[in-house]
């Protein structure tokens, strides 16, 4: 076993504590994280990311600092429209430090600094507005606060990024009026698209109505056209079959007796209708006459025998 003399043993000791003091004296700045060194109290140095030493006993790293973009959520808040109606709105901040410096000696207790100011500033834009408007204009509020905040926290060291009104809660009351109001709004949507369905519907029944009729009309039209081109048709050809009789006899040239003899059977048939009075031409009298002569005579020749 080794004997050591109790000097080396100070030695060793010495330098256990001068490495536990350089490890421990060893920074390692993360990304998006910075931090604020002091020395013997005082704003020395601003560490960004990578590695670092200090000063043992003489630097400190007063607060590490976030670089992201960070969220913070209030609490809601009471404020009062220009029509004095008493609502609770709560907001949501998106910030991010943009110097690390200011935001550590700027301000103490940042985010309760931007509490109390978006509280504010909340209540002298609600105050200018009424409550429709409040309900109504959000897009508007939001970017009224932005940029209302985001002047006032630049000499902290703080950009507001965004700013949303999470939630407006008005009074029971008011809700119900609300509800109230959206219910007759929604029957009155409702009437009104069934009204115009009733409206449409009729009119389609109508216009079917109007061409059912119209097509009617051209098919009775269509109908008494076609009859009447096939009576004259029928006309025509009945004219067109007497013509052509009469000048075949006129070629043909017939004689007294077949005359006699056609007008025979016309008044035959004249005979056998309805007319109490048949006017006989002149020349059919005669033959009539001679026709009843010639009757008479063989009936007296058959009685005498």
């Amino acid at each position: 076993m080794i004997n050591l003399s109790s000097g080396v043993w100070i030695a060793i000791a010495i330098a256990v504590i001068v490495l536990v003091i350089i490890v421990r004296n060893i920074r390692i700045i993360p990304q998006a994280h910075t931090a604020i060194v002091e020395r013997l109290g005082a704003y020395q140095a601003t560490w960004n990311v990578g590695f670092h030493m200090k000063i043992p006993f003489i630097d400190r790293v007063a607060k590490m600092v976030s670089l992201k973009e960070q969220v913070v959520d209030f609490e809601p808040q009471p404020v009062i429209t220009k029509d004095n109606v008493t609502m609770q709105i709560d907001t949501v901040i998106f910030y991010q430090i943009t110097d690390p410096k200011l935001f550590v000696y700027g301000v103490d207790r940042p985010l309760s600094a931007i509490e109390n100011l978006t509280a504010t500033t909340l209540r002298n834009i609600i105050g200018d507005l009424e409550l429709d408007e409040t309900l109504t204009s959000r897009d508007t509020i939001n970017t009224k606060m932005r940029a209302i905040l985001d002047e006032a926290t630049d000499p902290w060291g703080i950009k507001v990024n965004r700013v949303e009104l999470k939630n407006i809660i008005p009074p029971k009351q008011i809700r119900d009026a609300m509800e109230r109001q959206m219910k007759a709004e929604r029957e009155r949507r409702e009437l009104i698209l069934k009204a115009e369905g009733e409206k449409k519907s009729a009119i389609l029944v109508a216009e079917g109505e109007k061409e059912a009729a119209i097509l009617r009309a051209d098919a009775a039209k269509e109908t008494a056209i076609r009859e009447a081109q096939g009576e004259a048709e029928a006309i025509l050809s009945i004219q067109t079959a007497t013509a052509e009789g009469i000048r075949r006899l006129n070629e043909v040239a017939p004689g007294s007796s077949v005359v006699a003899l056609k007008g025979f059977e016309a008044l035959e048939k004249l005979a056998e209708g309805k007319a109490t009075k048949i006017i006989i031409p002149s020349e059919l009298q005669g033959l009539a006459g001679l026709a009843t002569s010639v009757k008479e005579l063989i009936v007296d020749e058959k009685q005498d025998k």
